[in-house]
């Protein structure tokens, strides 16, 4: 059974992210691919990925018209990756689009996820930037309604909103959670952050770790602890 703890590859070169799945041996990792490594290595990184056995969370957040994404999500199909992140704010024709073009491409077990708001975004931010009034929490469990209706198998949420989703949408409900950091990482650019054991608690279905992995002396062990964490 492959790890609830997804690694994010945060590297900039496909070279960089090739060495340092080297260190990992033979294991099966579930691995994030951002936009910066998709954008600047061209699709064929996850081609590489999959071919050591990994499986590839692709956090490319697709938000433009229906037909735009749905052709995106139609051609990525290609590639058999397990969890495609969208924007829940591009509306519920559009998230029906990205998983009928999943469907349409040959990949119906890919599962998509929608991006509810940003774990770097604060309440005031929401307010100010954003227009929207009410609590953050508030506005994560509208878009995670929006996006079960529209046929998605899950969010991506912080931590603190686990719980409630779950109550609103069910366990079975995909709640991807990242900024993730252990008691002693420091927080960077996340504004809402959690540690492994609370994640858990409030129902998290993966964790996604970058930095505190990536960054680390020790990478192998560094992971070991949060998945050791996740699943005491």
């Amino acid at each position: 059974m492959l790890s609830q703890v997804i690694i994010a590859l945060d590297f900039p070169t496909s070279t960089q992210t090739l060495e340092f799945l080297q260190q990992f041996d033979n294991r099966s990792l579930f691995v994030k691919v951002g936009m910066e490594l998709y954008l600047q290595n061209s699709p064929s990184i996850l081609a590489h990925i999959k071919a050591l056995g990994h499986k590839i969370f692709l956090d490319i957040k697709l938000h433009d018209i229906p037909n735009t994404v749905y052709g995106a999500a139609k051609g990525l199909a290609q590639f058999k990756i397990d969890l495609l992140t969208v924007h829940a704010a591009g509306g519920m024709a559009m998230l029906t689009a990205a998983k009928q073009g999943m469907i349409d491409g040959g990949s119906p077990d890919t599962k998509v996820i929608a991006i509810t708001q940003l774990t770097s975004t604060s309440e005031q931010q929401m307010h100010e930037q954003q227009g929207i009034s009410g609590s953050l929490l508030v506005s994560v469990l509208r878009y995670a309604k929006i996006s079960q209706q529209a046929g998605l198998d899950g969010v991506v949420c912080s931590a603190q909103e686990a719980a409630q989703i779950s109550q609103v949408c069910g366990a079975d409900f995909l709640k991807v959670t990242p900024g993730i950091r252990g008691a002693q990482d420091q927080v960077g650019d996340q504004q809402r952050v959690a540690t492994p054991a609370f994640a858990k608690q409030q129902g998290a279905s993966y964790i996604v770790v970058g930095r505190p992995i990536t960054r680390a002396n020790d990478p192998v062990a560094a992971y070991d602890k949060f998945v050791q964490e996740f699943t005491a």
